[in-house]
């Protein structure tokens, strides 16, 4: 039984990490009652409710941009997911939370108590970029600048760190869920479709790109015509994906440069010689590193399932205090920061 846990309460989804494996992963989305707010469904049954819920009911994401936006309804959330994985037995996890870099101490202790009322013990918080540090062993206790993009589902994080913490980070508020939301647009004015959440992942997942494909590709999706309202099928190539999806990745490049042009020139050097350390879901992207390596002209460091990156760290920063050692505030427990 895993006593030691790392997790990342994502917009998108969320990951609990133990040991060297995964023992949970579903989706931040809980249907609940439109009238009482009751959660009726959790994680993946919950998100196959997406544009098919009847009034009565409503898909509710309680983590909106890496921040808790509902705090009951993440409790909720998490305790389901926690009794799933750990059922009611006597010894409760000590569990390292990961969040967003830049937040108040106030919402620190937000995501302590959510976590602590789901069944955690001895909850510590670790912001994102410092536990992704820590999960790619990056020795950032050094005076040597690094630059890790994260990104995410509603967000990207571009931090840079050094000397044992965050020099500099910067939380754009365009990501993987502004890829969804492009084609769901796009296909509603290109095809007189409307096609809903699911679909738009799944076309962006099978043929998505912001990088030229050598070869086009296709996809066959479904959807509602707009002016019959019957059903309609329709297919969809690469090409068009990749001319609608490349702006928005664009913009996440132009995000990546203004903050190295806001970097100290040494800490800059560093990172030009480095490289930069691409994470998140959103990075699995066809064309993406190819993209950030063009319009920057910095090299671009990968990894194996970036998606992981944060909660493999967070689970790794409670055997690894030696490399937070520099950190203050972010590795504090929920007494410590209820103290203050």
């Amino acid at each position: 039984m895993a006593t030691e846990i790392g997790i990342d309460l994502g917009s998108y989804k969320t990951v609990i990490f133990s040991g060297s494996k995964i023992i949970l992963e579903q989706p931040s989305i809980v249907t609940v009652d439109a009238e009482t707010f009751e959660p009726i469904y959790f994680g993946e049954k919950a998100k196959q409710t997406l544009g098919r819920t009847p009034d009565t009911l409503e898909c509710v994401r309680p983590i909106q941009n890496g921040l808790i936006s509902d705090y009951e309804v993440a409790e909720a959330m998490l305790k389901n997911y926690m009794t799933e994985v750990f059922g009611n037995k006597i010894i409760r996890p000590k569990v390292m939370a990961s969040i967003p870099a830049g937040l108040t101490e106030l919402q620190h202790r937000s995501v302590s108590n959510v976590v602590e009322a789901a069944g955690g013990r001895s909850i510590n918080v670790v912001e994102s970029p410092l536990a992704i540090a820590v999960g790619l062993d990056i020795d950032f206790n050094t005076p040597r600048g690094h630059l890790i993009v994260d990104i995410g589902a509603g967000t990207t994080d571009i931090a840079v760190i050094s000397l044992g913490g965050i020099v500099s980070c910067q939380s754009f508020k365009t990501a993987s869920f502004d890829f969804d939301e492009e084609i769901i647009t796009y296909i509603r004015r290109s095809r007189n479709i409307e096609i809903g959440q699911l679909s738009a992942e799944q076309i962006k997942m099978q043929i998505g790109s912001v990088y030229s494909r050598p070869v086009e590709i296709t996809a066959i999706s479904k959807g509602r015509n707009m002016f019959t309202g019957l059903p309609e099928t329709f297919e969809i190539g690469s090409a068009e994906i990749y001319k609608i999806l490349r702006p928005i990745a664009v913009s996440i490049c132009n995000a990546i440069k203004k903050s190295l042009e806001n970097t100290e020139p040494d800490i800059a050097a560093d990172i030009k010689e480095e490289g930069m350390y691409l994470v998140g879901g959103g990075s699995l992207i066809f064309g993406m590193k190819e993209l950030i390596k063009k319009k920057l002209g910095i090299p671009v460091n990968t990894v194996e399932a970036p998606q992981y990156s944060v909660v493999k760290g967070a689970a790794a920063a409670l055997n690894r205090p030696e490399m937070m050692k520099n950190i203050n505030y972010q590795l504090r427990s929920i007494k410590e920061l209820e103290i203050h």
